[in-house]
């Protein structure tokens, strides 16, 4: 397995499936024959330096454990963390991560609508809604 380290391939995976839990955000895309890719994100609103690196090394020896066997073949796998992640007990999520690989196998990943909070019937107070309500 290869660790992700440029940029770019981390946001070519953001276009890919996406599959949430509590601990964690699965990103899955497909690679050009690379094989098992993987890569962690943790980011400064989860905590201080301490906090991210306990994360981190969690989520790394999660996927050392399960990739292997349960990855997608020639995918890239990216572990975004989320705030209840670092207490979380390791064996669920050991199997989260398993439940989230089965989906994204089976290409039922997240609805592209509901990524970042998006309205899918498109209501909320949008570009110009104040122009609207004056008309």
């Amino acid at each position: 397995m290869a660790v992700l380290k440029r940029r770019a391939d981390f946001l070519a995976a953001n276009r890919g499936l996406r599959v949430a839990r509590p601990g964690f955000v699965l990103l899955a895309f497909p690679n050009k024959e690379s094989g098992i890719r993987y890569g962690i994100t943790v980011t400064k609103k989860i905590g201080n330096a301490v906090i991210r690196n306990r994360m981190k090394r969690r989520f790394r020896e999660l996927l050392h454990d399960s990739l292997p066997e349960e990855g997608l073949q020639n995918h890239d796998h990216i572990l975004i963390g989320r705030a209840g992640g670092v207490e979380r007990d390791f064996t669920k999520l050991r199997e989260e991560l398993s439940a989230a690989l089965d989906r994204a196998r089976a290409g039922k990943g997240d609805s592209p609508l509901r990524r970042r909070g998006r309205n899918p019937k498109g209501g909320g107070r949008g570009r110009g809604a104040d122009l609207r309500k004056n008309a």
